[in-house]
């Protein structure tokens, strides 16, 4: 990777990560408060940003309400912020009013491989031992047993029990490939509760890494009973040769200081924005390199593997409970294989990269790529939360 040294700032204003129907749209954000010294749950109406913490102390309270949609709306709200003036302070800073992500007690879960491209990638990661350098013969080898065999097929079909007999003849059966098209989806911990970072916030890759990508996904907000209550953007940022050494390094590969982006609001429920609305967003990425680079690429949930409803029901149920709700990334289509520099070693992220994930009913969710040891080190946790709120009379 590049050096860190010389980072561009992604300019953000209300125009550029607010949804297209914004004006129809029931916003959720978190805003840090310097004069609390802690967070508030905010309604976004227009370019105004509402502090409605009195009402709900947690977004998880929030979703725990059934007129959630309502409170965001119409409650009467205390402090009241520019959108514009938040997103244009420097994400971290504990001495200006900024944006977080919008949500905190969840857990922040993550379902994997749930796209078929992404799927083969998992298997060439793992073929190649993490190594970029092998990546393209492998790639042709698997694309030849496989062809689109995997392009709408079922998992845990009949139709995908025939394509694992194909690849177990061709030796290139997979762990990726149980969880891709078995009757079983992966689903894990991506990171603990409070670590994510937000819009305007720098995202982290570990020093280690040398081949990585971002990955843009949509985010599901879940309460404790299962209910699915809105949807916002993350990025699930991935370590390719971390996980591609092994896939008992998943934690290492994704678990990491600032590894973890959701934003830049919550978009709950409501008559214009439904379920059905989330399985067909598109969302496109974007990443600006300090040398000039451009990736363009573009992910739809239309072409999911497994409904999110099922990727919920794996994680929450009777074998599974969150009392504070969750959140889950839903996977991504979108994996890059085209050489940046070197050739033969596909992409990678340099530091000082602006990685733009976008979707018209969500917005953009917008963050520069620095080494994780390297961003603002996590220090408010559950225990600092409480004591804020107690603190401030809220619980």
């Amino acid at each position: 990777m590049e050096s860190a040294a010389a980072r561009p700032r992604p300019v953000l204003t209300s125009g550029s990560v607010l949804p297209e129907d914004a004006d129809r749209a029931t916003l959720v954000a978190r805003v840090h408060a310097p004069e609390h010294g802690g967070p508030c749950v905010a309604a976004v109406r227009g370019e105004r940003v509402v502090d409605l913490t009195a009402v709900v102390p947690t977004v998880s309270d929030l979703m725990e309400r059934d007129d959630a949609a309502a409170v965001v709306r119409e409650a009467d709200g205390g402090h009241v912020w520019r959108l514009d003036a938040l997103l244009e302070a420097p994400a971290g800073r504990r001495d200006v009013a900024h944006l977080l992500a919008p949500v905190d007690l969840q857990v922040i879960k993550a379902a994997g491989v749930t796209f078929a491209r992404s799927l083969l990638e998992r298997v060439i990661e793992e073929r190649t031992g993490g190594d970029p350098a092998q990546a393209a013969r492998v790639r042709a080898r698997v694309g030849e047993a496989v062809g689109g065999a995997l392009d709408g097929i079922r998992p845990g079909s009949p139709e995908a029990g025939k394509v694992r007999d194909l690849l177990v003849a061709e030796g290139l059966w997979s762990q990726y490939l149980e969880v891709g098209i078995g009757p079983d989806p992966e689903v894990f911990t991506k990171a603990p509760v409070l670590s994510a970072v937000g819009a305007g916030a720098d995202v982290g890759v570990l020093g280690a890494s040398v081949w990585n990508n971002p990955e843009p996904e949509v985010v599901l907000v879940v309460d404790s009973g299962g209910r699915v209550r809105g949807a916002t953007l993350g990025n699930d940022v991935n370590l390719r040769d971390i996980e591609g050494r092994s896939a008992l390094l998943l934690a290492r590969a994704k678990d990491n200081n600032a590894s973890c982006a959701i934003g830049p609001f919550l978009r709950l429920f409501d008559d214009g924005f439904t379920l059905d609305t989330v399985r067909g967003l598109d969302v496109d990425l974007r990443v600006d390199g300090t040398d000039g680079y451009v990736l363009h690429g573009s992910s739809t949930m239309r072409g999911i593997s497994r409904d999110v409803v099922d990727l919920v029901a794996a994680t929450h149920g009777p074998h599974h409970q969150y009392p504070d709700g969750f959140v889950l990334f839903t996977g991504t289509l979108f994996a890059p294989t085209e050489d940046r520099t070197t050739p033969g070693m596909g992409f990678t992220h340099a530091y000082g990269d602006v990685v733009r994930i976008s979707s018209p009913r969500l917005g953009a969710l917008v963050n520069t790529v620095v080494p994780s040891e390297q961003a603002a080190p996590w220090t408010f946790g559950v225990r600092a939360l409480m004591r804020n709120l107690a603190g401030r009379g809220l619980l």
